[in-house]
């Protein structure tokens, strides 16, 4: 797309957000982007729904709430990013930069997040059921209350992370990093943690029945309350 349109855009796309009676929401359904700059662009509640961001600068841009589903943003800068409430169901974000990012409450159901960076970013609440994690780094991020339900997050780093109260059922966490990660109060029913390092994780209140702990290093975790299978019936610890 010639720079001069997607400017366009993007001015009537800044006036629709201050008054809908004026100006135009940005419709960019699969337009391609390839190696758009768009730093201070205000993409709130945009259409960019299958786009093409291969390369594109996105460190630091507002897309909150704005629809991104089955979008290409493989590799991509989007450090600092708000994607608050943002749609990124089927997204590819393989190898993408999204450290810091802000994806609270955001929608990843399904995307692709292979080897991504997501060190400290905040997940709080995000809905990651069934996304693909593997190998992606996420040390430190805030994933209280997140939905992982089926996820993939093999090899995956989630040292330090917070995930209180997270939904982990049948989740495949087999030889991850979860040193010191704090897993009070989480749902791991059923989660394959097999080869898993959980040195130092806090488990506090955490649902472990059916779980698969084979090869774990459990070494200096914090059980206390932890619900686990014992025989036909489970057991309080």
């Amino acid at each position: 797309m010639k720079k001069e349109v997607l400017k366009d855009i993007l001015d009537k796309h800044k006036l629709w957000l201050e008054d809908p009676t004026k100006g135009k929401r940005a419709d960019l359904t699969g337009v391609d982007l390839t190696g758009a700059d768009l730093r201070d662009a205000d993409l709130r509640g945009a259409n960019l729904e299958n786009a093409n961001l291969r390369g594109a600068y996105l460190r630091d841009v507002d897309l909150e709430n704005a629809n991104l589903r089955g979008a290409d943003l493989i590799g991509v800068d989007l450090e600092n990013a708000n994607l608050r409430g943002a749609d990124l169901r089927f997204a590819d974000l393989e190898n993408a930069n999204l450290t810091g990012a802000d994806l609270t409450g955001a929608d990843l159901r399904f995307a692709n997040l292979e080897g991504a960076d997501l060190r400290d970013a905040d997940l709080r609440g995000a809905d990651l059921g069934d996304a693909y994690l593997r190998g992606a780094n996420l040390g430190g991020a805030y994933l209280e209350n997140a939905d992982l339900r089926y996820a993939n997050l093999r090899y995956s780093n989630l040292k330090g992370a917070d995930l209180i109260g997270a939904d982990l059922i049948g989740a495949d966490l087999r030889d991850a990093n979860l040193r010191y990660a704090d897993l009070g109060y989480s749902d791991l029913r059923f989660t394959d943690l097999e080869g898993a390092d959980l040195e130092g994780a806090d488990l506090r209140g955490a649902d472990l029945r059916g779980a698969d702990l084979r090869g774990a290093d459990l070494e200096g975790a914090d059980l206390r309350g932890v619900i686990k299978w014992k025989k036909k019936t489970y057991k309080t610890y």
